[in-house]
């Protein structure tokens, strides 16, 4: 079998961002897309994640049963993706229409989290992310042992990912956002 194509690779080079400009995207981006697979079968499924640097991981959780966790169980290698769009960019020509856009595609290994004190710490992650506001053990009861029976806590170990940004002028002819469209 021939060399294994790097899938992290970007085609556009123009359009990389560096390693700083990564982690400060997947910190301030709301939810995720992860894919897995399962005899074959690419399955997606959109996650609220926590990106944890020390580690170089992410953070997910969800139920304990189920097609996730089946397939992570069964094929441990995933690809998460997380993005934005910009403006829809018009031109003269269909062919030449665009769209502004950031994204972030990770590759790894999925494992469900079994010791106690580092699902707790994945879960606190997400509590931090998406409740900034709010103070464990003070706003919240924080993550116990029985709430660790019913669900599980999910870690992608990063092992390759890139990021890509395309931007073009603030005054770009016709430029507008989607939600700004009145159907």
């Amino acid at each position: 079998m021939g060399k294994t194509e790097d899938l992290s690779k970007i085609r556009r080079h123009d359009r990389a961002k560096d390693e700083a400009w990564i982690r400060a995207f997947i910190e301030r981006t709301a939810f995720g897309t992860m894919a897995s697979s399962h005899d074959g079968q690419p399955f997606l499924v959109t996650r609220n994640f926590a990106y944890d640097p020390e580690a170089h991981a992410i953070y997910m959780h969800g139920a304990k049963k189920g097609r996730t966790i089946e397939n992570v169980q069964t094929y441990p290698r995933v690809c998460f993706s997380i993005s934005e769009m910009g403006r829809l960019l018009p031109d003269e020509r269909a062919m030449e229409f665009g769209v502004e856009f950031a994204g972030v595609v990770a590759f790894g290994i999925i494992s469900v989290v079994t010791d106690p004190e580092e699902a707790k710490h994945g879960l606190q992650l997400l509590c931090d992310k998406y409740f900034p506001h709010l103070k464990p053990d003070v706003d919240y009861e924080t993550t116990t042992d029985t709430d660790l029976k019913v669900t599980a806590v999910l870690r992608i170990d990063i092992e390759k990912w890139s990021g890509k940004e395309k931007k073009v002028a603030d005054d770009f002819p016709g430029a507008f956002y989607f939600d700004e469209l009145k159907i």
